[in-house]
């Protein structure tokens, strides 16, 4: 009998897994989505439950993922470099997670084999949030529900 293999996020340094398995990182859940707050001088983030107007709020992936970086400037297109101090992403995050040397939780759709873990699990944005151009002052929309 083989021993099972190990699966590739264990195996892989971020910064040298294929594009395939990089995006198959994401659990959908769409908290990068959230519009934060950060506190300079301690680095603090604060969450709101505002996102971007392009992010769709049932599926909770974005509608125009390939040009999102020129549609939105603000928004981070992720990449291994940015997650050498990922404090800013959330902490249940599949990006922040390996880099930090933790494991994936098992909720995660590549442990559950359920895209509707996230979901399942009350990881998911979804039915939480409201778009940036409906929200007006975003200290009034801070949530702790990350």
């Amino acid at each position: 009998m083989r021993p099972a293999e190990s699966p590739f996020w264990n195996t892989t340094p971020l910064d040298a897994m294929s594009r395939e398995m990089w995006e198959s990182l994401c659990d959908g859940c769409g908290k990068c989505c959230l519009q934060k707050i950060e506190d300079e001088e301690t680095r603090e983030i604060f969450f709101t439950n505002i996102v971007c107007d392009l992010l769709d709020l049932e599926r909770c992936r974005c509608t125009h993922y390939q040009e999102r970086s020129k549609l939105v400037p603000n928004c981070v297109t992720l990449t291994p470099n940015d997650l050498a101090d990922p404090y800013w992403l959330p902490e249940t995050c599949a990006y922040r997670l390996l880099a930090e040397g933790k494991s994936l939780p098992d909720w995660h759709p590549l442990v559950s084999g359920d895209p509707e873990s996230v979901e399942k699990a009350g990881h998911s944005i979804r039915g939480k949030v409201i778009r940036e151009s409906a929200a007006g002052d975003w200290e009034h929309h801070l949530v702790d529900w990350i």
